[in-house]
């Protein structure tokens, strides 16, 4: 079920999204100095390929580095994928298909915010 759910998925969400982490990742990475941060929107790109069968886990020994990180972060690129998780999310609820879907759409929406001090782990 988690297969076909992913391929589902991966045609009407996943891959859009990804491209939005992927381009807010190269972005990052041109900036040299914010590399943590294109390595975190890579990580969350591939979890936005395929997210079912893994979930979000908060580190709890990330420090206030890391909290300091996610604020810049929000102010410079994690609205905008948080929002592109709720519209997405919306518009996946409206059929009874995508309700899952979107469902996904907004366990993602707290990783797209603060992605440094969590990390994406699989289920069993």
């Amino acid at each position: 079920m988690r297969t076909l759910l992913n391929i589902i998925w991966l045609v009407l969400s996943g891959f859009w999204m990804a491209v939005g982490y992927v381009v807010a990742g190269v972005v990052c990475c041109v900036l040299i100095i914010t590399i943590p941060f294109g390595l975190a929107a890579f990580r969350i790109a591939n979890y936005a390929l395929w997210p079912f069968g893994r979930q979000i886990e908060q580190r709890r020994e990330a420090g206030a580095m890391s909290a300091i990180g996610n604020v810049i972060w929000i102010i410079f690129a994690g609205w905008w994928l948080a929002l592109g998780h709720v519209v997405t999310g919306f518009l996946l609820c409206v059929t009874i298909i995508g309700i899952p879907l979107g469902v996904a759409n907004f366990k993602m929406i707290p990783i797209s915010l603060v992605p440094l001090g969590s990390r994406i782990v699989e289920t069993g």
